[in-house]
C-alpha cells in the first residue's frame, strides 16, 4: 500500500521512485577503508613489475636467474608471465582482505508501539519520510501477527491510499491529530494491474494525520472503531 496526495501526484507515487528500498537480507561493508588498501597494493605489484620489465630490457642480452638462463630476446614472454604471477598473487591477497571485512545484515525498521482498546498492542513500522510513505508494504508477501505499518504526515488531509504492488489484503485506518480514528476501510484488496488504475481510498474528512495499515480483517479484533483513541508515542 503507497500513499499519495489527494490530487493524485505521480512524483509522491511509488512509480516514482527510483531508489529501491534495501532488502532484508542486503549486507554493508562497514570498513571502506580495505579498499583503498586493496587497491594501493595492486599498484605497487604493478609498479614492482614494471621495474622488473625495465631492469631487465637495460641488462646484457644473456641473463641469469638462479640455474636458468634468459634470452632477452623472448622478453615479452617473461613480461607476460610476470603479470601472470603479479595477478595471480594479487587476486589472493584481494581475497585475503575481503575475508577480513566485516559485513552486517540491514538492521530491521524502526518499530512503535500502539496500543488498542483490545489490549493488544501493534507493533507498527514508521513511514514518516516521502519515501518510506512512498514505498509503503509493497512487495511483502506477509505481515507478523499484531504489527503493521503508521504513516504520519506533516499537515491534515485526506491523504489517498492504493494497492499498486501491494501482494495482501489491508484494513486502513485514519487518525486525526488526536490520535482518534476518522475512517476505516477494510479488507481492501490487493491490485495486480501493471498501470496507474489500481482504485484510491481516502476518508471522508480531510483531517487525518496518521494512517495505519494492519492485515486485512483483522481491525475488529482490535475493538478498533470510528472515534475510537488510539495510544502510541512520536518517533
Amino acid at each position: 500500500m503507497t500513499a499519495n496526495p489527494p490530487f493524485f501526484d505521480p512524483l509522491f507515487l511509488d512509480i516514482g521512485l527510483t531508489t529501491p528500498r534495501a532488502h532484508e537480507n542486503t549486507f554493508f561493508i562497514e570498513h571502506p577503508s580495505f579498499f583503498l588498501h586493496t587497491i594501493l597494493f595492486l599498484k605497487l605489484v604493478t609498479r614492482i613489475a614494471q621495474g622488473l620489465t625495465r631492469l631487465q630490457h637495460s641488462s646484457p642480452c644473456n641473463w641469469t636467474v638462479g640455474k636458468h638462463n634468459l634470452d632477452c630476446r623472448r622478453s615479452g614472454h617473461y613480461d607476460a608471465f610476470m603479470l601472470r604471477m603479479s595477478s595471480f598473487f594479487s587476486m589472493i591477497i584481494v581475497g585475503i582482505l575481503l575475508s577480513q571485512i566485516p559485513v552486517h545484515a540491514a538492521p530491521d525498521p524502526e518499530l512503535i508501539a500502539i496500543r488498542t482498546p483490545s489490549g493488544i498492542t501493534i507493533q507498527a513500522e514508521i513511514a514518516d519520510t516521502p519515501r518510506k510513505r512512498s514505498y509503503g508494504l509493497m512487495y511483502r508477501e506477509s505481515l507478523k501477527k499484531d504489527h503493521g505499518m503508521l504513516f504520519f504526515f506533516s499537515e491534515p488531509q485526506a491523504w489517498t491510499f492504493w494497492m499498486k504492488n501491494t501482494k495482501i489484503a489491508l484494513d486502513l485506518i485514519w487518525l486525526d491529530e488526536k490520535k482518534r480514528v476518522t475512517h476505516i476501510e477494510r479488507n481492501v484488496p490487493i491490485c495486480t494491474k501493471s498501470d496507474d488504475s489500481c482504485p484510491q481510498y481516502r476518508p471522508n474528512s480531510a483531517d487525518a494525520v496518521y494512517v495505519l495499515e494492519i492485515t486485512g480483517g483483522t481491525v475488529d479484533g482490535y475493538k478498533i472503531e470510528k472515534g475510537t483513541k488510539l495510544q502510541f508515542g512520536q518517533p
